[in-house]
């Protein structure tokens, strides 16, 4: 059922014209991902159908008493209360009802033998349990809990930024809507925490419209993907990987189309430029398709463009952490942490929100000091570090003038040299973005400029500290590329897993007491939270049985696989990561354990091949599917032949012919990709 219609909507702030004529619904089953470049106006679109903002021209209709809840990127909160208090002051029915109903309780306590007190006290009753709303404030809390805010009862002025952020998100699951809108939602909470959203959404009822930059959890809650491009909407019914498979095509025929057009108006021209006439019919119509083409808008789509990295040269050694602890308040954050950083490193950071991964980086970058042992740098370390809160922009400088205060020009390490205004392109900034005012730029622009300033550094040493957050996918995947040609050691802190998995090798976990576990991958990192959580919910189990006086404890579901506490590692990152030793006598073995199979970088333009877990998944069974294409395409071949004399069951099996060979296609085109990387891999490994 249709829930919200946009008829020839159109928006614009200032001289900027976001959308025009968009036309498009929303049904009660969709769960939809809103994806597009920072600034093209997501933000925008989530509150014209939120019904926050209106359209300058058009039309949006929204059903009857639809309930709808927004989770926006800038919250706002009565500072002087709690945040139990906040979260169940909201306008929606539930709230009210329960709010109303508190206040009547008071005024029976107070008047009791008051009649009209007494029927309004049981017609409010009745309501709460028609809305099954007695047990909100405990779903609110335990959803709180679960969001890392275990004091329900501290007054929001206390909160950090993240936190109040968590509130916010806690507010909008909380709230029962038809329809769901979440912008962000999984920037400031950790990949714990990620996983239980991805749950809770999954199982939650009614319609969800949602930004994120989380290319996994985009994956897996969505049906339909909409994407916003040059004003128009774009939609795909399916999750974001059907999206990118069918964005290629669509980029391809455009391309294509394009290619054509622009062969036609050159060809015309030169008809024309001969000094044609319109003497003729033919040639009137002639010179009026020339007139259409060149009116029309040609687009000739950039060839992918080539990242040169700016990077100072680095010795053997990069970063030697010798036995360091570092401690607030008492409590151990980092503590005997040894390892090496060796030049090629590719290292993710990962642990819950406050667990010391923001510290870890600091000490690295000597912002904070160790409270016992030593850090030692290379003699040619030049750090450069992307952290999460950059207070140095200023509003009245242009994007182009920000970068320059770093450097006009840097050279490659082949010679090459890179513009401030060739960095801000290569990190999606037009020309007119480039001569923007810094105060006009969105939250993910801002970011994407603070990125391109840190890059103009020249590194050999990269700390990027949550860079995910507030980056459209674009933008990550520029990254993603420049780290792959990156030639230096690099450190990141993320949640975004689909990130991690693309640009690092291995994953130190930061408990928050102190310890630190070791991954291979974010797989074997993922395995262990969940063992984690089974962990968790079978003690949780044994105790209720303990309670109810029986003895017999209920078996473990599956393995913990959690590692044994140590407060020295031996850094093991074999298949079965996951396992520490208490050993202080270990430190030189810890620190050839963390280099080893870390891969050499042969070249600053040729970084390491490696199939991502999809792709090796993928390779797995790709041959099958090719096999089942094949077999289904001759059964339908076979079944045209038998009914060629049936022309509406011709025009069915036609029709399931043609998409049956359109995928076999493409599949086929996947199987040559992945055949040729394997042979690059191979060829890679066998000349190390």
């Amino acid at each position: 059922m249709n829930i919200v219609t946009l008829e020839n909507v159109s928006k614009g702030f200032s001289e900027k014209n976001l959308f025009e004529n968009l036309s498009m619904g929303i049904d009660d089953s969709d769960r939809i991902g809103l994806v597009g470049v920072n600034g093209i106006g997501k933000t925008t679109f989530l509150k014209l159908i939120s019904g926050q903002i209106l359209p300058d021209s058009g039309k949006i209709t929204r059903g009857n008493n639809l309930r709808i809840q927004f989770l926006s990127q800038t919250p706002s909160f009565d500072e002087n209360i709690s945040v139990i208090d906040n979260i169940l002051q909201g306008d929606n029915p539930v709230i009210r009802t329960i709010r109303e109903y508190e206040d009547a309780s008071d005024r029976f306590n107070r008047n009791p033998d008051d009649e009209k007190i007494q029927a309004r006290l049981m017609e409010l009753t009745s309501k709460m349990d028609s809305l099954d709303a007695w047990n909100m404030e405990a779903q609110a809390k335990t959803i709180l809990d679960r969001l890392g805010i275990t004091d329900a009862n501290r007054i929001i002025s206390e909160l950090s930024g993240g936190q109040r952020k968590r509130v916010t998100l806690a507010e909008a699951l909380i709230q029962p809507a038809d329809l769901l809108i979440l912008d962000e939602p999984t920037n400031h909470i950790d990949l714990e925490t990620i996983s239980w959203l991805e749950e809770f959404l999954s199982q939650r009822k009614g319609a969800l419209l949602l930004v994120t930059h989380d290319r996994y959890f985009l994956n897996r809650i969505v049906n339909r993907i909409i994407e916003i491009d040059k004003g128009k909407l774009y939609s795909y019914d399916g999750n974001f990987e059907y999206f990118l498979e069918k964005k290629t095509q669509r980029e391809e025929f455009l391309a294509a189309s394009e290619e054509k057009r622009r062969r036609l108006y050159i060809n015309e021209l030169a008809w024309i430029r001969r000094g044609a006439k319109a003497r003729t019919t033919k040639q009137k119509a002639r010179i009026q398709r020339f007139e259409e083409i060149k009116n029309s808008e040609i687009t000739i789509s950039k060839e992918q463009i080539e990242i040169p990295v700016a990077y100072t040269r680095l010795g053997r050694k990069a970063i030697e952490i010798n036995n360091i602890s570092k401690y607030f308040d008492g409590q151990a954050v980092i503590k005997n942490l040894s390892m090496i950083i060796s030049p090629d490193d590719r290292i993710g950071i990962v642990g819950p929100n406050g667990a010391g991964k923001t510290t870890l980086l600091n000490l690295i970058a000597q912002i904070l000091s160790p409270d016992s042992g030593t850090i030692g740098f290379g003699e040619t370390v030049r750090i450069a570090y992307y952290r999460q809160e950059n207070t140095d922009l200023d509003p009245a400088l242009r994007a182009i003038d920000y970068i320059k205060e770093t450097a006009e020009y840097v050279q490659t390490e082949d010679g090459r040299t890179i513009s401030a205004a060739r960095m801000l392109e290569q990190f999606l900034f037009d020309d007119v973005q480039r001569y923007t005012h810094i105060k006009n730029l969105s939250g993910g622009e801002k970011r994407r400029l603070l990125l391109a300033k840190v890059l103009m550094e020249k590194p050999n040493v990269l700390l990027l500290d949550e860079p995910t957050n507030d980056l459209d996918i674009q933008t990550l995947e520029v990254l993603e590329e420049y780290l792959s040609y990156f030639r230096g050691a690099v450190l990141i802190s993320s949640h975004d897993r689909y990130f991690l998995e693309k640009t690092t090798d291995r994953l130190i976990a930061v408990k928050g007491d102190g310890k630190i576990e070791f991954f291979t991958s974010v797989e074997a990192y993922d395995k262990s939270l969940a063992s984690g959580r089974q962990k968790t919910v079978n003690q949780k189990t044994e105790k209720q049985f303990s309670k109810s006086g029986n003895k017999d404890k209920p078996k473990e579901a599956a393995q913990t696989g959690c590692m044994e506490k140590s407060q020295h590692v031996k850094l093991d990152f074999s298949e079965h990561s996951g396992k520490t030793e208490q050993s202080s006598s270990q430190t030189k073995q810890s620190e050839k354990s963390l280099q080893k199979n870390t891969g050499s970088r042969k070249s600053g333009i040729s970084p390491k091949p490696k199939f991502t877990y999809k792709e090796t998944r993928e390779i797995a069974v790709i041959d099958e599917e090719i096999e089942k294409l094949e077999n289904r395409l001759r059964e339908i071949t076979s079944e045209m032949e038998n009914n060629w004399s049936d022309h509406i069951k011709i025009k069915e099996l036609t029709e399931k012919h043609t998409k049956l060979q359109q995928e076999l296609s493409l599949k086929m085109q996947r199987w040559v990709y992945l055949y040729e990387k394997a042979e690059q891999i191979k060829t890679f490994n066998n000349n190390k």
